[in-house]
């Protein structure tokens, strides 16, 4: 996978940015990295059994003693799979410090509301008070706190910019949901998900970048190159419950009862748009290939993640599991 992009040189502050967490460490090149195309599939009716199995199937640990920024979706406050489910965040923190996690920061900017209320209502800031969790809302960061970035080849006009104090995180963990996205991004799952580190407007600017995103013909090659900014170290999707039409507020929902773990976003949402197939979907979602859906080919282009469902490797660890993984593993090698 490719190393996050630098950020465009015209666009750096002459000073440095302010302090944060320790910056993320380069790997060592003897260290053997796991398989980027494993996924994790634990189907279960018990959420938070699901995450903590998920991640002892995916059998790694990029947390241990690292200060950790975990981004959830919080587009809005609607109840899940709208947003990120609170059951599932706590789970999800809960086997972050069983695996010996630092300190734990939660942040989003939300697309559809202020930031600041949207947690509000969802009852974040009294979990992280509770949990000891730090928070960050995006929408009130200063200008200087956002990095600019303008990859070779992209597709938006003036580049798009992410908050400098994720960037300076060690660890960099997202959970997203299963839904698909009537707005033009065709599905939300892991790599839209990353829309949301994407500032909307730079404070002291009045150029609104997520219009621009919203009404290009390029939306969902767009949307994949705002993962070049970045390199999560852990993806769990919950597909406990899904929506296969609208989205992503609100739509038909269904119950795939699955929990999925993996490193590799191409991977994770290779997985998804067969599963949100196998439950029958929008005619966007269900046509074609799965790696000729837009968001996911411009992912391959710019090395992300596997170049095809030959690279992903779905991990079970019971019959259950295994029974409904095979169906989706079909889907994935349609042609």
């Amino acid at each position: 996978m490719p190393t996050p992009l630098r950020p465009s040189p015209t666009n750096r502050p002459a000073e440095p940015p302010p302090p944060g967490p320790t910056a993320r460490p380069t790997p060592s090149p003897t260290a053997a990295p796991p398989a980027p195309g494993r996924v994790a599939l634990v189907k279960t009716p018990d959420r938070a059994e699901g995450v903590r199995r998920a991640l002892e199937l995916l059998d790694l640990n990029p947390v241990q003693g690292k200060n950790v920024f975990l981004k959830p979706n919080f587009n809005s406050a609607d109840p899940f799979p709208g947003s990120t489910h609170n059951d599932t965040l706590a789970a999800l923190i809960e086997n972050l410090r069983r695996m010996g996690a630092g300190q734990l920061t939660i942040g989003d900017r939300s697309g559809m509301g202020d930031t600041r209320a949207v947690m509000r209502s969802k009852g974040i800031f009294a979990m992280a008070e509770e949990l000891g969790l730090e928070t960050l809302v995006f929408d009130e960061l200063g200008p200087e706190e956002w990095e600019m970035f303008q990859p070779e080849g992209s597709h938006w006009r003036r580049g798009f910019a992410v908050p400098r104090p994720v960037l300076a995180f060690e660890s960099i963990v997202q959970t997203c949901c299963l839904k698909t996205h009537r707005y033009g991004g065709h599905f939300t799952l892991s790599l839209k998900n990353s829309v949301g580190l994407a500032a909307k407007r730079i404070p002291g600017e009045g150029y609104n970048y997520m219009n621009e995103l919203h009404g290009s013909r390029h939306q969902r090659r767009m949307i994949a190159e705002i993962n070049l900014a970045y390199q999560p170290d852990l993806i769990l999707l919950d597909g406990m419950e899904a929506f296969v039409d609208g989205g992503p507020a609100r739509g038909s929902k269904v119950t795939p009862g699955v929990i999925l773990a993996g490193t590799d976003r191409v991977a994770i949402d290779a997985v998804g748009v067969a599963i949100l197939r196998y439950f029958g979907t929008t005619r966007e979602v269900a046509s074609g290939p799965i790696f000729g859906q837009e968001q996911i080919a411009r992912a391959v282009e710019l090395g992300l993640g596997v170049q095809g469902p030959e690279g992903i490797e779905l991990v079970t660890g019971d019959e259950a599991s295994a029974a409904f993984a095979a169906p989706i593993r079909d889907l994935m090698m349609q042609g």
